[in-house]
């Protein structure tokens, strides 16, 4: 609708004839009459602008845009007793097994990497999870896909582990396999992965820790002799020629990574996606030594736990404890078993209600669970 001005006139009309003067039209905006024009914004207008566009830039930053820090929280937990997607997260094939009663849950920690400003002050202010600067987990440059692989790998190698400290401490044989050869070492030309090690240097081999005592006292130079066995065949023994440690230690270097697995006619099966990292060993192990054994170690009790474990059954210190103890609190468990060097952090910062037990080895472990079974007193933390 165009717009329309009312023109006011004199009462009672004019004379015929008589000229009607039409007042010229007031000045418009932007007429060169000296006057300011009416709709150019004031300094204070202006402000109001600039500090309205900045505020939208701010929450776009802080809406989308990642910071170099990573958050961590309570994971999820998982009863290794038990099953995951309706598969048995641990199973014993070819051999007898129990069920078990109870749970035995493994806990994790959430690491969040897509961690915007806003999403970092959010969880930050929520007390429930933790900002930690992304280099504390990640080195420069390496990409979330090399962080994957190796936590796959470490998983795998913690399930490895707990087979053979569970195995080993019920009392099954254990071997000694090549797990890698070092190319162009002295072992490059004679053994290769999978390759079992009988003796070395007129020692025999019954640990991984055998073959790096055998060879403690070596020099390069020196020649030793190496006994193994390749896919069932008669065993061979070949003589080495030690060459210098690449990472400059005064023993000879022979060039191959030995590895501890069970000598068992049977499988033990674990199965358990999107978890990474090595700090669910000490709970894989139970699992395997509840499932192998009649004695129902848990006695329908739910316990939680962590620990890394090496093949000798040893627990060692993992990261992230007091978001475990959350999540295994609310997972409804009483019992923590808490690696022995974890053992003061964790006293900071159970939840209320849930007792700490101290483990240092396998064997502890499965001590704490025979004398809490029979309402015996446990070593705990503190």
């Amino acid at each position: 609708m165009s717009e329309s001005r009312d023109m006011d006139t004199a009462s009672g009309g004019t004379q015929a004839g008589a000229a009607t003067e039409v007042p010229p039209p007031s000045a418009t905006p932007g007429d060169d009459d000296g006057r300011r024009p009416r709709n150019r914004l004031s300094r204070r207008g202006w402000t109001v602008v600039f500090s309205g566009v900045l505020v939208v830039v701010f929450a776009l930053l802080g809406a989308f845009v990642r910071v170099p820090y990573v958050a961590l929280g309570p994971g999820p937990t998982y009863d290794t007793l038990g099953t995951v997607e309706g598969e048995q997260v641990v199973s014993i094939n070819g051999e007898r097994s129990y069920p078990g009663r109870g749970e035995l849950r493994m806990t994790t920690v959430s690491l969040n990497d897509d961690v915007t400003l806003f999403g970092a002050l959010g969880l930050w202010v929520s007390g429930r999870y933790a900002v930690a600067p992304r280099e504390e987990y990640f080195r420069p440059g390496e990409t979330d896909e090399e962080v994957r692989r190796q936590n796959v790998q470490q998983f795998q190698d913690s399930q490895s582990n707990a087979e053979v400290a569970a195995l080993r401490s019920i009392g099954h044989p254990v071997k000694v396999l090549v797990q890698q050869v070092v190319s162009g070492s002295p072992a490059d030309s004679v053994l290769e992965p999978g390759d079992r090690i009988v003796a070395v240097n007129g020692k025999a081999i019954a640990s991984q820790q055998d073959v790096l005592t055998a060879l403690e006292n070596t020099r390069p130079g020196q020649r030793v002799s190496l006994t193994y066995q390749r896919d069932g065949q008669p065993e061979q023994t070949r003589s080495l020629t030690l060459a210098r440690h690449p990472d400059g230690q005064p023993q000879g270097f022979v060039g191959m990574q030995p590895v501890d697995r069970a000598d068992v006619p049977f499988e033990v099966d674990i199965s358990l996606e999107d978890v990474g990292g090595p700090s669910a060993g000490l709970m894989f192990a139970l699992a395997i030594v509840e499932r192998m054994e009649a004695e129902d170690l848990v006695g329908g009790q739910r316990i939680a736990g962590t620990g890394e474990i090496d093949a000798a059954g040893n627990v060692g210190a993992i990261g992230g404890i007091s978001f475990k103890l959350v999540a295994a609190k609310e997972a409804g468990a009483s019992t923590f078993l808490v690696p022995a060097n974890n053992c003061a952090e964790a006293v900071s910062a159970a939840p209320d209600g849930l007792r700490l037990v101290r483990v240092g080895t396998l064997d502890d472990a499965v001590s704490a669970l025979r004398n809490l079974r029979a309402g015996k007193p446990v070593p705990t933390c503190g």
